[in-house]
């Protein structure tokens, strides 16, 4: 079984952008050589246009060539009517693509640490084989990290495989561990709990299993397309003035008691625990396979997601 990645996401909508092309004439290219074209763009994952120094950024978008592509770049550069701490741009070239006619560019980078915060122009440029270069401006603004409203983290994500609370996990986030265990079959029971550390105001959490043929490893709520995502669990929380920590197991201290509980979910189960339940059919229905299993958290009040995941593996269906 393996760890992915942890991730943290704003989401916002992408500011306006302007689209620059050109060609050159004395190489004699075709002034009237197609340009390429690009959509779905998300700067920042969720399209938030927000970066965190020192970490990861969400980069994605559909390329469609005039031609073929001959490469794909990014251009991170320092406004001349704002002012920084020091000078700082950053730059990404992909060649991956050349040659091809259409693509799909999701990258994760980091954003160096040696940024300086600030507003940006976040250039994005397709240079195709037929001469004509596509740029699209966004502005995006990069933080750093003790300078983010919150900063959602995982305190507890722990999974259980026919067991409870107290009892050794199948997967512990503690440890990193999988405790020789890496399958759920059929009949099994599935119980998770989940605590994000470092949240406040308004939030939900939806916890996830989703067969990784679908190809699809939602990084935001708004993302998760629940055609393919089975709702393990799901749970809000509202008007939290302070800084706390948000679980889907709450304990009554003072009763020695939770009175609220992840649910025991059989693998197999026939509705899934979102609100409303909906039916495992179409295109969850259940199968043998590698799934992901994972956490998908929106702090509402300042339009942040956050993410994890791991995998695991489903038989005898």
């Amino acid at each position: 079984m393996k760890k992915l990645i942890i991730r943290f996401l704003f989401l916002a909508v992408l500011l306006p952008v302007f689209v620059v092309s050109c060609s050159n004439d004395d190489d004699g290219d075709d002034i009237s050589a197609p340009l390429p074209t690009i959509e779905g763009v998300d700067v920042g994952s969720g399209n938030n246009g927000i970066g965190v120094i020192g970490r990861d950024f969400h980069f994605e978008m559909d390329v469609v060539a005039g031609d073929r592509i001959e490469d794909v770049r990014i251009r991170i550069v320092q406004r001349s009517d704002d002012t920084y701490s020091h000078e700082w741009s950053h730059e990404i070239v992909w060649d991956e693509y050349q040659g091809v006619k259409n693509a799909n560019v999701h990258k994760h980078l980091t954003i160096p640490e040696d940024a300086a915060e600030g507003v940006y122009d976040f250039i994005i440029i397709v240079n195709d084989t037929n001469g004509t270069v596509l740029e699209e401006v966004a502005a995006i603004t990069l933080l750093l990290p003790e300078n983010l409203p919150v900063d959602p983290q995982i305190r507890i994500f722990n999974v259980y495989k026919n067991g409870d609370i107290g009892d050794t996990p199948f997967y512990d986030y503690y440890n990193q561990e999988d405790y020789g265990s890496d399958s759920f079959a059929k009949n099994d029971t599935l119980m998770s709990q989940v605590n994000i550390r470092n949240v406040q105001g308004d939030g939900i959490m939806y916890i996830v299993l989703i067969n990784k043929k679908y190809n699809h490893k939602p990084e935001a709520v708004d993302d998760i397309d629940f055609s393919k995502a089975i709702v393990y669990d799901t749970y809000t929380h509202e008007g939290n003035e302070e800084v706390f920590t948000f679980t889907n197991f709450h304990y009554d201290i003072e009763n020695g008691r939770y009175f609220r509980r992840g649910p025991e979910f059989p693998i197999g189960a026939e509705e899934d625990a979102n609100d409303p339940p909906a039916p495992v059919t179409g295109g969850k229905a259940w199968g043998n396979g590698d799934y992901y299993f994972g956490v998908v958290y929106k702090n509402e009040t300042h339009n942040l997601n956050f993410y994890y995941y791991i995998e695991f593996k489903i038989e005898g269906f």
